[in-house]
């Protein structure tokens, strides 16, 4: 019997935030089972809804904050002011994919400039530990732009200031720290970031997620050789001594955001050991009888440090059975099952356009977990009545078990 349900999603990018997934599927359960127990539990991680989610949880207060956006036009973004005294900075706010248009979507020409003006403006309200959760950017600069908002100095070869976005750090050469903000020596910077986002080599974030942003192969290649050329600077010139940036788990996070932090001191931690507990979610999904999980996409990525992994690796050990649903199914999607998730199901009923995927994701998620829980359900029947048959087919079952745990034949 299932009384309760755990409903544990992340957004679907630029379709809907974590919340909204997570009453999308409510509505889809509540058509199955009107009378389960529902516990709503949007994650976040690191991306967009970041800063709200968190201040919703423990009851802070969003502050908005004038910066400029990743293309460089003005916008209005916010930090998070929570209770206990830290500021929340959510780089998706201020340079998310999500607010690069279509038509400008070039990750050689876009900045983390805002990003830094947000630390700022939590400086500027006295916070002493600032958070910045990474993840849905639309940046390939290193955090360039962020350290250039902060006051430093990104120089080429005559001595001149190198402008924004990440195609210029080919040129960079030398890195001028006297105008830093001096109120970050005295602040605890922490990133909630995924460890397995590395800045350079093979694996590096401009090969890997540089095409997502825009980037076409001559572009990714030189958003890698710039960053090559922004970790060697930063290891010499600004760096705590023994810092990798090139391969250090999290480097790459946030097209490199997490790198240039880390440059500035900043500790670059798994993201989900820094968010999640904030929610209590271990305690909340081993009250559950089934834990439902989304998220845009289930692909080969999902098992590296993606919410419905994760949710699944900490379900499995309280014994839980685990569902995921996804926008689309990629290759690799199978692999989940190695992470935990029981069952997966993508929630498209027929081809459609992205715009209108993108337009009508609460109303198919929906759908789809209707059309999941009821077989769930019916697996459910199928399984209690064929085992009401064996008892019934059985007149002697304590004989029979006993001969099959000695490996004698039934009736011998």
């Amino acid at each position: 019997m299932i009384r309760h349900i755990a409903i544990a999603p992340s957004g679907f990018k630029e379709s809907l935030s974590a919340r909204a997934a997570a009453e999308a599927i409510a509505a889809g359960v509540r058509r199955v089972l009107p009378g389960a127990s529902l516990d709503l539990i949007p994650l976040v991680d690191g991306g967009e809804g970041t800063a709200e989610e968190l201040a919703a949880a423990s009851g802070g207060r969003l502050l908005p904050v004038r910066a400029t956006g990743p293309v460089g036009t003005p916008l209005t973004s916010h930090i998070a002011l929570l209770p206990d005294g830290t500021a929340v900075v959510e780089m998706a706010a201020v340079a998310g994919l999500s607010l690069v248009p279509p038509t400008l979507r070039d990750p050689g020409a876009t900045t983390t400039h805002g990003v830094g003006r947000l630390i700022g403006a939590a400086l500027d309200e006295g916070a002493r530990r600032i958070l910045v959760g990474c993840g849905d950017s639309g940046t390939s600069d290193g955090g360039a732009g962020a350290l250039q908002a902060l006051g430093a100095r990104l120089l080429d070869g005559d001595g001149r200031e190198l402008p924004w976005g990440g195609r210029e750090l080919v040129r960079l050469r030398r890195i001028d720290a006297s105008g830093l903000d001096p109120r970050l020596a005295a602040t605890e910077i922490l990133v909630a970031c995924n460890p397995f986002n590395v800045l350079c080599g093979p694996r590096g974030v401009a090969r890997v997620f540089g095409p997502q942003k825009g980037a076409t192969p001559a572009q990714v290649e030189e958003l890698a050789a710039g960053l090559e050329r922004w970790a060697a600077v930063l290891e010499r010139d600004l760096a705590p001594a023994g810092t990798d940036l090139r391969l250090g788990p999290g480097t790459g996070a946030s097209g490199g955001l997490g790198a240039g932090l880390a440059a500035l001191g900043a500790t670059l931690a798994p993201r989900f050991d820094v968010l999640l507990d904030r929610v209590d979610l271990d305690a909340r999904l081993a009250r559950a009888d089934l834990v439902l999980t989304a998220e845009g996409a289930l692909d080969g990525q999902t098992p590296r440090g993606k919410v419905p992994a994760e949710v699944a690796r900490r379900a499995k050990r309280a014994g839980r059975p685990v569902l995921a649903l996804a926008g689309t199914l990629g290759e690799g999607a199978h692999e989940v099952r190695g992470a935990g998730v029981d069952a997966w199901s993508g929630i498209l009923p027929a081809p459609v356009t992205l715009a209108e995927a993108l337009q009508r994701g609460g109303e198919f998620l929906a759908d789809a977990t209707e059309r999941a829980l009821r077989m769930v359900l019916v697996g459910m029947r199928a399984a209690t009545s064929a085992g009401t048959a064996d008892t019934a087919a059985s007149p002697r079952p304590a004989v029979l078990r006993g001969s099959a745990r000695s490996g004698r034949r039934p009736g011998r």
